[in-house]
């Protein structure tokens, strides 16, 4: 029986009798070098990029409504939704912040993991009534014993589970291996250069990585005790910011003035882009591009749209699937309705919605029905005539003749 504890599996050895974690190889790459950053899923959550692209992708997809339909004479419905998509974590956790929270541990981590407390009447694919609330637990809390591709138990804060009890979600997943991977064990070869690159800076600039400043006598060589007595006089001057007074020996040079500040930021910047394209982010939109870069979009909309197809709306899907699978019962299914990702401004939206309602696609009372608006009354048509003539013709007749009447 293999175990996956705390981080999800990251590779397996060839007789597949062992399973090593993201942060038992990262371990052992700390141990050969010496004081490096150790990346975890928590630690990675220091760098901007990372958090950036992790608040957007949760950001977007915690906003989108959660929808249920079904399909009638092959018409797609929409039907009320069961409370577990309103309040999936009771009544202080509603759908928004649920969605938040599973989504970051999603995309940090590859998996999501909740405790099933409360369950329907309505009897699911199981054959255990559906999931009528799900208490989203922390990462660590968890540790998964599976044999094979199957998970045998759950074990959380200590008390194990039985796998219905349990709410799974995961992605970035992998044939024979039960849990979702770790893009951050992907990463962490970057995040760690680059979280490695600012605890240098942060020490050079503290004086922790080299001395702050050299005070060489250039006449002669001195002992301990002379070195000791020309240094607190020196700190003595400096921390009060007076005037220190020497002789023609001494020699100061500020050796912090000679970091490389550019190539510093230089190598940040190389980073954010590599960190951007693991986590599934453009990076412009995270505030990374690089520079000499441009990608021009004709529009907003365009930009989001092409967003919502290459990278988030894979991750949109599975979680629709999971729903539709287990929170709803029979021929409904869930939607995450993406339409406010893809927002066109107000003068191509009124465009769109006027080529539709000429080529007879949308009727203006559903027009303003998109706009939260009630249909149009006669006394509003009425206006409208008087104020541009009518837009009513009458029919023309034909007589049999071929002659007009």
């Amino acid at each position: 029986m293999s175990i996956w504890s705390k981080l999800n599996p990251f590779t397996r050895t060839a007789r597949d009798a062992q399973v090593t974690s993201a942060e038992e190889l990262l371990g052992r790459s700390r141990e050969r070098r010496g004081g490096a950053v150790h990346v975890t899923n928590d630690s990675a959550l220091r760098h901007s990029a990372v958090w950036a692209c992790l608040r957007l992708r949760a950001d977007l997809v915690s906003t989108m409504p959660v929808d249920v339909y079904r399909r009638v004479n092959g018409i797609q419905v929409e039907v009320p939704k069961p409370p577990v998509l309103v309040t999936p974590g009771g009544v202080r956790v509603g759908v928004k912040e649920w969605m938040y929270s599973s989504q970051v541990d999603l995309d940090r981590a590859g998996n999501a993991f909740g405790v099933i407390t409360e369950r329907s009447g309505v009897i699911g694919p199981d054959g255990r009534g559906l999931p009528a609330r799900v208490d989203l637990v922390a990462l660590g809390d968890v540790t998964v014993r599976a044999r094979g591709a199957e998970i045998t138990k759950f074990v959380i804060g200590g008390k194990e589970y039985e796998p219905w009890d349990v709410w799974h979600e995961k992605q970035y997943t992998v044939s024979g291996l039960p849990l979702g991977l770790s893009p951050v064990a992907y990463a962490a070869w970057t995040i760690e250069e680059s979280l490695n690159a600012q605890a240098f800076a942060r020490d050079w600039f503290a004086g922790g990585a080299i001395p702050m400043a050299e005070l060489k006598n250039n006449s002669k060589t001195i002992d301990k005790g002379q070195a000791r007595i020309a240094r607190e006089q020196f700190e003595a001057t400096v921390a009060t910011g007076g005037l220190f007074v020497h002789g023609n020996e001494w020699e100061y040079k500020p050796i912090q003035a000679v970091a490389s500040q550019s190539a510093f930021i230089e190598a940040r910047q190389y980073g954010l882009g590599d960190i951007a394209r693991f986590f599934g982010c453009p990076g412009d939109m995270i505030d990374a591009a690089v520079s000499g870069s441009s990608i021009t979009y004709a529009s907003i909309t365009q930009r989001n749209l092409q967003f919502l197809i290459m990278h988030l709306g894979p991750a949109v899907s599975r979680r629709e699937d999971a729903f539709s699978r287990y929170l709803v019962s029979g021929p409904r299914y869930v939607k995450l309705n993406a339409d406010a990702l893809l927002r066109m401004d107000p003068e191509a939206r009124a465009r769109t919605i006027a080529s539709q309602i000429t080529s007879r696609t949308l009727t203006p009372s559903e027009a303003r029905a998109l706009e939260d608006r009630a249909p149009l009354t006669e006394e509003q048509y009425a206006e409208f005539d008087r104020l541009f003539g009518s837009a009513r013709t009458q029919p023309t007749t034909a007589t049999a003749s071929g002659g007009t009447s």
